[in-house]
């Protein structure tokens, strides 16, 4: 059985230096790990994919729940996991919740990555 990582708070952009700087400390690499596990799952890439190309307004749960074809509770499951890694972010409108993909940190974590990807 694979181990668990640990439940910390990893909300915020991630902000370490880049793993081709050097080695990274524990903490770093357990903050981006922690990132990288919650991408880990195809229903939350496409989540991600989704609300990537859903516009700056954001995206209703029920419209993934549609558009996927997966329950209500799935759903807000991996959509749950994408917001604890601070990947996505939601506002409230009336009775509906939108959610858009957090581009600072998607660009955070690529950066982490690889910091000549996108220069």
């Amino acid at each position: 059985m694979p181990k668990s990582l640990p439940l910390i708070e990893y909300s915020d952009v991630l902000c370490c230096s880049p793993v081709a700087a050097g080695i990274v400390s524990d903490a770093d690499a357990l903050e981006l790990a922690l990132r990288l596990k919650a991408l880990a799952d195809p229903v939350r890439i496409k989540i991600l994919s989704f609300l990537l190309v859903g516009g700056t307004n954001g995206v209703r749960n029920v419209d993934l729940v549609r558009e996927l074809h997966l329950t209500d509770a799935t759903i807000s499951h991996h959509l749950r996991q994408l917001s604890l890694a601070g990947l996505l972010v939601a506002s409230r409108s009336g009775a509906s919740t939108f959610y858009v993909a957090n581009r600072s940190a998607l660009g955070a974590l690529v950066r982490v990555l690889d910091p000549n990807c996108c220069s």
